[in-house]
């Protein structure tokens, strides 16, 4: 990319909230049921019946609002946002336009140097979600499916300050974090619970007016995200660089040909002749409605990231991959809690060698194999010298395949090691008079050989000797 283009990019985040019936109806909002039976009257608009007003979608974008230090509106107003498509049955969206109920949010991320970064939230407002296009099996034609209809929404709008990919799904995933903490969304990318349009354009660096951006649509991953803002990227500052010119429109991400590809010229918001609801109420807030919820707050990530340095003494970034998730960081808790291991060494197992296996089973932390408790048993043989770290990894393995406890796959296994001196020294002796080159090379400074020696005693143990006396002895008789 050329050094001298600036990225400008803002998320709208479309993040659904874990209500258990719609916005503005008593229909059920579970996913998985067959299409279109969970869509009742007032989601498909039939003439006569009435929206109202889900308490818990306020008290939860309430919630959000408060978790980025943002304005809780007192007054807040839904519209109809007026357009035509198949799975909009209603003809229009209700939707908050002038008057949302977050404004003036902020969170912090991590720029492409590492840097903090503030970045601005200019609002968050409530709307209901439309059904959906289905266009697999059907031919030429489309299915519809409203079921999703009328499920709550919380758009949350950026300001235009990320200024690359990597630093839009930095924001992304931060969001995505926090309203997990909050247990207002369950973030699932899959189901499309948590989805994102991004307005990207490219201006000449040191230029302050905006360049003409272009929104992509629906993107439901993070790699999705970054690499349809790469791709169209590229595509602007070629197409100006050639001498053409950016058109405001909306841009589809092709994830199969990794390229984003037109699909209409992007409405302006008198398009959608915004109006407000006449069926709907102004929503009012006051103070004591946002102290309670204030009250509801869990720790979030960030003061739990600072917590885990203090309170642990854990390296930064350790503690930043235990907080991204509020389970994983209980978990950890509780693996450290019950431990007599240094902290650290808990934190790098959970990291390490447990993350590695729910990632490669696709497995999240809730259904770990091992639970923390099983895990800080394993930790507690190998901080009292009953096994060693190489034993531990074994014995790890076989926690995760259902063998039982660690002292249970210790004692069935004979893996205890080997710390009486005596033993040890006896099959150091014998290694040394096994490799006589070696240790006279030893001895006339390549000490590079030592781990040839421990190997060789490790081999001979089975892994089972404590590795600090080999050491320790080895060097003794070597010299």
């Amino acid at each position: 990319m050329s050094g001298h283009w600036e990225v400008v990019i803002g998320l709208e985040v479309h993040t659904q909230l874990a209500t258990k019936s719609k916005i503005f109806s008593g229909a059920s909002t579970a996913y998985g049921a067959d299409p279109n039976t969970q869509a009742c009257l007032i989601d498909l608009g039939y003439p006569g019946v009435l929206p109202v007003l889900n308490a818990e979608v306020v008290r939860m974008a309430a919630k959000f609002g408060l978790a980025v230090n943002a304005r809780i509106a007192p007054r807040s107003v839904f519209a109809r946002k007026n357009y035509f498509y198949p799975d909009l049955p209603k003809g229009y969206q209700i939707s908050q336009y002038e008057l949302p109920i977050v404004e003036s949010g902020e969170l912090f991320i991590r720029d492409d140097e590492g840097n903090e970064k503030r970045i601005g939230i200019t609002r968050a407002h409530l709307e209901e979600d439309a059904g959906k296009s289905v266009h697999a099996g059907f031919g030429k034609s489309s299915g519809i499916d409203l079921n999703r209809a009328g499920t709550p929404l919380l758009e949350i709008v950026s300001e235009p300050d990320l200024r690359s990919a990597k630093e839009a799904v930095a924001y992304m995933r931060k969001i995505h974090s926090i309203v997990r903490y909050l247990e207002i969304s369950d973030g699932n990318m899959q189901e499309g619970s948590f989805r994102c349009d991004a307005n990207v354009s490219v201006r000449p660096r040191g230029q302050k007016e905006l360049g003409t951006r272009a929104e992509l649509k629906n993107l439901n991953s993070f790699r999705f995200v970054e690499k349809a803002i790469n791709y169209e990227i590229e595509r602007q500052i070629e197409l100006i660089e050639d001498g053409g010119e950016v058109v405001q429109e909306t841009r589809l991400y092709d994830s199969d040909k990794d390229e984003t590809r037109s699909m209409r010229s992007k409405e302006e918001a008198n398009d959608y002749r915004y109006f407000p609801d006449p069926d709907l109420l102004p929503v009012e807030i006051d103070d004591e409605f946002v102290e309670a919820v204030r009250k509801t707050l869990p720790e979030l990530p960030d003061a739990k990231q600072v917590r885990f340095v203090s309170q642990y003494e854990l390296k930064a970034a350790d503690a930043e991959i235990l907080t991204i998730s509020r389970a994983l960081a209980d978990y950890y808790e509780a693996v450290a809690g019950s431990t007599s291991a240094v902290a650290q060494v808990a934190a790098n197992w959970v990291i390490g060698d447990l993350s590695a296996l729910l990632n490669k089973e696709n497995v999240d932390i809730q259904k770990s194999r091992i639970s923390a408790t099983k895990l800080a048993g394993l930790l507690d043989r190998i901080a009292d010298s009953t096994i060693s770290g190489k034993i531990a990894k074994e014995v790890f393995e076989a926690m995760w395949s259902g063998e039982g406890s660690a002292d249970e796959i210790i004692e069935a296994k004979g893996l205890k090691q080997i710390t009486d001196t005596g033993a040890i020294e006896s099959i150091v002796d014998a290694v040394i008079e096994a490799n006589p080159g070696q240790a006279a090379e030893f001895r006339a400074g390549k000490e590079k050989l030592l781990g040839f020696f421990v190997g060789q005693v490790m081999k001979e143990t089975g892994g089972k000797a404590n590795p600090g006396q080999v050491n320790q002895i080895l060097k003794t008789k070597l010299k």
